[in-house]
């Protein structure tokens, strides 16, 4: 074997003659002489000074000779005619294609490696194969692809461009020839496969061909070459038999098949088989479980990846470098372009020029241009031509370039023209070629200045012209009459400078012309797209004929590009990364998508089936990998489609490809689940379609099917669109007759699908969907949620198998770590939330039962502190629960949620918010049962779960009040609102009891302190809740929550922090806020009588209990909520406004600090002004338009709606005195007078304690009544130390005063108006006698004299008597005036009391005191005397005259000391 295991080794020629051979041949036949003797010459030729550095040895060079003499050998033609077997010439080339072959298949290392054998292989085995590989002799054509493996097994290293031309030029034209015999195409294929099945061939092929921006696309046109095969398309023309295309079209789809199954192969490192890994931990699966659906035999390892291609690349070949997949892609890229621009050029060339330019790939200059045209063999000669010849400016310059480019130096002129019109043809218009000719000549003078034959420029153009007159004239078949060489010599006269060319050089250019028309180069018949010969060939024969004429041609183009190439150097790179694939399957997958689908839909043969499904399946694999989404949806659709399920034919047509294809859509998706995606909508759609079919199969539940007939009479309107589509399985035209034969074959047909092994897959999908990955199952349950959605909407006969599914897999799932879980049940969720509201009650609850069984086992786990799990698990409830109105499955809902409560609550922790959240909404509602449940439910909680589980509650404390608070609000169940009272103030002893717990509590409200959590978690939620039941709620209801509010404050306030009590406070003025009290007025009256009456006192009890903590951030708000109250429109409110003002000085009046008693008498004295009732002074009849733009503005319009006062405002010509806002003015001011006199009642009872002055007044008069003034003179003092006079200094009482006073003069200026009086009596103003403001007068300077009189004798204010002397003085001698000035008797009467009051303190005065007293009023008391005046007052009278008489000592002595008062 020559020089194969080693170099040293013997040539032993005895294997040559054991060579097995069709002939039996000696060793003479092989030294054939013609072989020989160009062996002995070369021998002569190596023994050269170079030979040592040639050859390591002698055997070496021997072993070359022997190599080299083969391969001439085999090169040899044989005879014309049909081959003869017998024949010296065909047997000498079969042996030695033989020996050659098993030359290559022994070669060891230095065969394979040294540069010398190398070049061999390249210039004389190509050269030889390429003649013998297009050999109509089927056994030398046979013998040449054999060689041709070899040499791509071994040696492809170095012959990368023999190796594209073998295929381009034979292998491939082969395949694309419609003519070539079935012999030679079975021959190729056979070849193919063997090539395709090696993954590192396959993938060389791409990497070094079709990513070369100089080499053809090999990998692409093969594919395409398959695939048309495989689709049988080339049949007929063939003149094949049935046999021979089927045959064909299997060989075709297995090489498809093989060379998916080596990108499979070559990528396997990236894929993750789902059954090989378990995302929830368990075991791998067993060998039965984990195997894939058992497909029929014939479509598993029948084709694993044949390795009889030895594709190792030898040791000592280095791997030159680094394998980048994204050069490849980008020089594939620019390959795509440059194919493009070249297509768009070769259609339109100014189109596809730019195009190239746009895209980077040629330059924008004349010379880059010329240069494109010169290199690129692909375009278009005609188009080339017409470019170069247009009469545009850029046209013409980039022909300038185009010729300039060209060398004609030492050429003559014929072959130099021969040269320029190798590139292009010439366009047909003759300004063109005049414009091309004129260049050519300029250029060949250019090149060729030495030469004398042309005068000049012209006479080159005018021959070039008259040549190619002369080429078209001699060889084109339309013209009859060819020229003569006479006749062309003459044509010529004269042309060189008015002289005559040579006539033997004319005669001897005629003669070349005439041996050989002038034409463009051979090789320019391959473009892009394969040519095709679609000639209708009308026999057998013509077909042969035709066929031998074409094999000579591609032998000739073949070998004249081996020789071409033989001394070239080309790298050939051996790919090794993964991401080659994808760009592999990029280009390939529309071809091998039509020839899969083609041969699934057309051919029943179940071999081409299973081959078109293990296609299918491996594609689906690739494009999965890489995350090919496009392609990958693509092939699953097309399997779907071939299943039958979800298409429109009837399931009827069902054949054993169609069971095949279920079988294969379920294994892609036990197989390929984690990369599937939004593929799975079509596989779950057929699962779930084939439930219906087995169904069918099974004789069960024909309803479906006359369901769907109904469906057809109707026109499914009522449904969402695609949903025809989706139900009926093409059944609809078979119910209506019913008949059972055809039922029987229905069944028969579909009967397959329900087989043990088919279910059992189908189940595997679901149980195996814990082995998906975190996204995959996402995508999963997205999908077969959609799938559920579909086959509920159904109007007649929802079907519920993928609702099953889904609640199967959640069982499966939910062991999934929490972050997955959460993600699956998203979108589960969702579902149950639609699937819940379903119109169709059965559906809804079905759906209710499963989330309540998911529920429970998902309790079950239980939830650490701060998740969220449970919460996101349990919303469904709460949406059906909100969204479906139906009673029955609302009582289901909280029946379920009862039973979770009842048997998980220990697991509970952020579900209870979703607990909380139902029984809220049933809380609301008006069916008796569903409240009464929800609210046992929620009591026992209350009372007994959060006893015992209060601090996994805590999150949901809130919303438990809140649904409470809902309870009670829920008019229609009165003894439940108050139970649920109850129950809140029963929450509110766990707050009290736990406050720890609560302060502990993190959540999500991190940003609270931990000394507020119990507030804000705690006291904050049951407060403002019953705040809300008291803004919300009926009388008796709302009267409750007061109660329990003031209660819970009372009980727990003294854990309260200060700022606590500011929020709480907030809430509890809401009860006052105008803008939420009733609009109607009855019901506002009702509410100010009660509710605010109820608040107002209950908050003074509380301000009183925690006095120290609440008056400093509190007493403002009170003062100003009292004002409001006195302000209001309420007699009732307003009473209870001083009221509570009285109660609240009075019981805390002892710790006010000064400044707080500044606000005091500031909020009094603000009260005084806000309600004096001014418009009694200026009420008109027939100012009304001025008084209601000023008074009322003033007094009314705080109470009333602002539209009622514009009202007026607009009611100038109103005339009736007694007019509805005339009586509501006169209601208002009524109300300010009682307030008046319950103010100043409050001051005195403030000052001096309540009834010390009415007892006081008692006093005095029954005094006088017995006459005895002076023993009981020190009783009106004895009750002084009560009040709070002690407690206030001289600016708050004088301030007092002032309003007092104020009120007086106010009530004096009144009385006095009797015009004004009996105006408004007139108008209706209270009742049956004239109005008037005696009570106010009085009082009011009677609560002023008090004041005065006590400070008059008070120790501590020394030093002010004299300015208190002075007041005093003023204030009494003015009253006495007045009350001298009075006219009416009963007038006079209501100040009896008063004058008793001032003479009796001014009797008690000191004499210094009284002295001055005693002098101002004298005049006055004189006075008094005329009137008829009450014994008690005359008493008093005659006593302060005998004061008199004593002080100022004008009586006599003796009765002096009798009389003397105590100080």
């Amino acid at each position: 074997h020559f020089c194969t295991k080693s170099a040293t080794t013997s040539i032993n020629m005895e294997p040559l003659n054991t060579e097995r051979t069709n002939q039996s041949c000696s060793c003479a036949f092989f030294f054939d002489s013609t072989a020989f003797l160009p062996l002995s010459q070369d021998a002569e030729a190596l023994q050269g000074p170079h030979s040592a550095a040639r050859f390591s040895h002698i055997l070496q060079k021997d072993a070359f000779l022997v190599f080299r003499s083969l391969c001439k050998l085999s090169m040899k033609p044989l005879a014309d005619g049909p081959p003869d077997p017998k024949s010296h010439e065909l047997r000498s080339k079969i042996v030695s294609l033989q020996l050659l072959l098993s030359v290559l298949q022994g070669a060891g290392p230095v065969f394979r490696t040294h540069e010398m054998f190398v070049n061999a292989i390249k210039q004389y085995l190509c050269v030889a194969l390429s003649k013998n590989g297009v050999s109509s002799v089927p056994e030398v054509f046979e013998l040449s692809l054999a060689i041709f493996l070899t040499l791509l097994s071994h040696f492809k290293v170095h012959l990368k461009m023999q190796i594209e031309v073998f295929f381009r030029e034979i292998f491939l034209t082969i395949l694309e020839t419609s003519t070539s015999s079935f012999e030679h195409k079975w021959m190729v294929i056979q070849t193919l496969t063997r090539i395709c099945a090696d993954a590192q061939c396959v993938v060389d092929i791409y990497v070094n061909y079709d990513c070369d921006l100089n080499a053809a696309n090999i990998f692409e046109r093969l594919v395409n070459d398959l695939s048309k095969i495989a689709q049988g398309r080339s049949g007929q023309e063939l003149g094949m038999t049935p046999l021979q295309e089927l045959s064909l079209r299997k060989k075709g789809l297995e090489c498809l098949v093989s060379i998916l199954k080596c990108m499979v192969e070559w990528s396997k490192d990236m894929y993750v088989n789902p059954n090989l890994q378990a995302n929830l931990g368990q075991e791998h699966p067993s060998d039965s479980e984990g195997g894939e659906l058992k497909l029929p035999e014939q479509l598993t390892g029948r084709r694993d990846s044949i390795s009889s291609l030895d594709s190792t690349v030898s040791s000592s070949v280095p791997i030159s470098q680094a394998d980048h997949p994204e050069q490849y892609e980008v020089i594939k890229q620019q390959k795509d372009i440059i194919e493009h621009g070249i297509e768009l050029f070769n259609k339109k060339p100014k189109r596809g020029i730019q195009y190239l330019q746009d895209q980077g790939m040629l330059g924008a200059t004349a010379e880059d241009i010329a240069q494109f045209l010169h290199q690129e063999d692909r375009l278009d000669t005609t188009q080339v031509g017409e470019y170069l010849g247009e009469n545009i400016k850029f046209n013409k310059e980039a022909m300038y370039c185009y010729v300039d480019q060209l060398d004609f130096c030492g050429r003559d002129f014929v072959s130099a023209l021969r040269a320029f019109l190798e590139g292009f043809r010439l366009p047909g218009e003759a300004q063109k070629i005049d414009r091309l000719m004129e260049k050519f000549a300029a250029r060949y003078l250019e090149c060729n200045q030495g030469q004398t034959l042309f005068a000049s420029a012209d006479t080159a153009y005018v021959l070039a012209y008259s040549i190619i007159m002369l080429t078209t004239d001699l060889h084109s078949p339309q013209v009859k009459n060819k020229m003569t060489k006479e006749q062309y010599i003459k044509m010529n006269r004269g042309i060189n400078d008015s002289k005559d060319l040579p006539e033997e050089y004319l005669s001897a250019i005629y003669d070349e012309i005439a041996g050989k028309k002038i034409a463009m180069k051979e090789s320019k018949e391959f473009s892009i797209t394969p040519k095709s010969t679609k000639q209708s060939v009308a026999s057998e024969k013509q077909r042969r004929l035709l066929y031998n004429m074409e094999m000579e041609q591609m032998a000739k183009t073949a070998k004249a590009l081996m020789e071409a190439v033989s001394h070239a150097q080309a790298p050939f790179f051996s790919a090794t990364h993964l991401e080659h694939v994808r760009p592999m399957f990029k280009l390939a997958w529309t071809p091998l998508l039509a020839a899969f689908s083609v041969g699934l839909q057309d051919c029943d043969d179940p071999e081409v089936a299973s081959l078109c499904l293990e296609g299918i399946r491996c594609a689906i694999r690739i494009a999965c990998i890489f995350s090919m989404q496009l392609e990958r949806d693509a092939y699953v659709q097309a399997l779907a489609r071939f299943t039958l399920l979800t298409a429109s034919s009837s399931i009827t047509e069902m054949k054993q490809k169609n069971i095949d294809t279920i079988k294969t859509l379920i294994t892609v998706a036990h197989t390929d689940g984690n990369y599937l995606g939004n593929s799975w909508h079509e596989i779950l759609r057929c699962i779930s379609q084939l439930e219906l079919a087995q169904l069918i199969g099974t004789g069960v539940k024909t309803r479906y099917i006359s369901g769907v007939v109904r469906d057809k009479d109707v026109g499914i309107r009522g449904l969402p669109s695609g949903t025809e589509e989706f139900m009926p399985l093409g059944l609809g035209n078979l119910v209506g007759s019913q008949d059972k034969r055809q039922m029987a074959h229905i069944q028969e047909s579909v009967g397959e699908t329900s087989s043990q092994s088919v279910v059992v897959a189908v189940d595997r999908i679901f149980t195996g969907s814990t082995r998906l990955d975190g996204n995959a199952i996402v995508d999963f349950v997205r999908w077969l949620c959609a799938v559920s959605m579909d086959e509920l909407a159904s109007a007649h006969q929802p079907r519920m198998f993928s609702l099953q599914k889904i609640v199967e897999i959640s069982y499966y799932n939910m062991n999934r770590i929490r972050l997955q879980w959460s993600r699956i049940w998203q979108v589960i969720g969702d579902h149950f939330n639609k699937v819940g509201c379903n119109p169709n009650e059965d559906v809804a609850i079905f759906a209710v039962d499963s989330l309540r069984q998911l529920s429970m086992k998902f309790l079950e786990k239980g939830e650490l502190a701060n998740f969220r799990f449970q919460k996101d698990f349990l919303r469904p409830f709460e949406h059906i629960m909100k969204k479906n109105r139906s009673p029955t499955i609302r009582d289901m809902v909280i029946r379920c949620v009862a039973q979770m409560v009842n048997s998980q609550a220990a697991n509970i922790r952020s579900g209870w918010k979703n607990i909380f959240s139902v029984f809220h909404q049933a809380a609301s509602d008006h069916d008796e049962t569903i409240v009464e449940l929800a609210f046992q439910t929620t009591g026992h909680i209350v009372m007994n779960t959060f006893r015992e589980h209060f601090a996994a509650a805590i999150d949901s404390f809130q919303d438990a009040v809140k649904c409470l608070s809902e309870f009670v609000c829920n008019a229609a169940f009165p003894d439940t609102s108050m139970e649920a009272i109850r129950l809140i103030r029963h929450c509110a002893k766990y707050v009290s009891e736990r406050p720890q717990t609560l302060r502990e509590y993190t959540s999500d409200d991190m940003n609270v302190a931990p000394g507020d959590r119990v507030w804000v978690r705690g006291w904050f939620p049951i407060l403002f809740e019953l705040s809300c039941i008291i803004n919300r709620c009926k009388l008796d209801v709302r009267t409750r929550g007061l109660t329990v509010m003031f209660e819970i404050m009372k009980s727990y306030g003294h854990t309260f922090e200060k700022h606590w009590w500011h929020d709480l406070f907030r809430i509890v003025f809401r009860i006052f806020d105008n803008m939420k009290l009733p609009e109607q007025q009855t019901e506002k009256t009702e509410w100010m009588t009660t509710t605010c009456n109820h608040a107002l006192y209950a908050i003074c009890d509380v301000f009183t209990q925690f006095y120290e903590p609440l008056s400093e951030i509190l007493l403002a708000d009170i003062f100003t909520q009292l004002q409001w109250c006195v302000r209001q429109d309420n007699e009732q409110l307003a009473r209870s406004g001083t009221n509570c003002l009285e109660n609240l000085v009075i019981l805390n009046g002892e710790k006010f600090s000064p400044e707080v008693w500044q606000i005091t008498c500031s909020c009094m004295l603000e009260i005084f002004q806000n309600t004096s009732p001014h418009a009694l002074l200026t009420w008109s009849n027939l100012s009304l338009y001025c008084r209601s733009k000023i008074d009322l503005h003033c007094y009314f319009l705080s109470f009333y709606q602002v539209s009622f006062a514009l009202n007026i405002s607009t009611r100038v010509g109103f005339l009736c005195a007694t007019g509805v806002s005339d009586q509501k003015l006169f209601a208002g001011l009524l109300i300010k007078c009682v307030v008046q006199l319950e103010l100043i009642q409050t001051i005195d009872n403030i000052v001096f304690y309540p009834a010390t002055s009415k007892k006081e007044d008692a006093e005095n008069m029954a005094a006088a009544q017995r006459d005895a003034l002076e023993s009981e003179a020190e009783g009106g003092e004895a009750g002084l130390d009560q009040g709070m006079y002690r407690h206030m200094t001289s600016a708050h009482l004088f301030k007092l005063l002032d309003c007092l006073l104020e009120s007086h003069t106010f009530a004096k200026d009144f009385n006095s108006n009797n015009e004004q009086r009996t105006a408004l009596w007139r108008a209706g103003f209270k009742g049956k006698s004239k109005p008037n403001l005696l009570k106010q007068e009085t009082s009011s300077l009677a609560c002023s004299l008090r004041i005065l009189f006590r400070m008059y004798s008070d120790v501590q204010l020394q030093d002010s008597w004299p300015d208190i002397q002075t007041r005093l003085l003023l204030v009494c001698s003015e009253a006495l005036a007045y009350f001298i000035s009075l006219t009416s008797e009963s007038h006079r009467e209501a100040w009896n009391s008063l004058l008793m009051l001032l003479l009796t303190r001014t009797l008690r005065l000191s004499d210094d005191k009284f002295k001055p007293h005693a002098s101002c009023y004298y005049p006055h008391l004189c006075e008094m005397m005329q009137f008829d005046l009450i014994p008690e007052l005359r008493a008093v009278l005659r006593r302060f005259f005998l004061r008199i008489g004593s002080v100022f000592h004008i009586a006599a002595s003796e009765v002096a000391p009798a009389r003397t008062p105590a100080s």
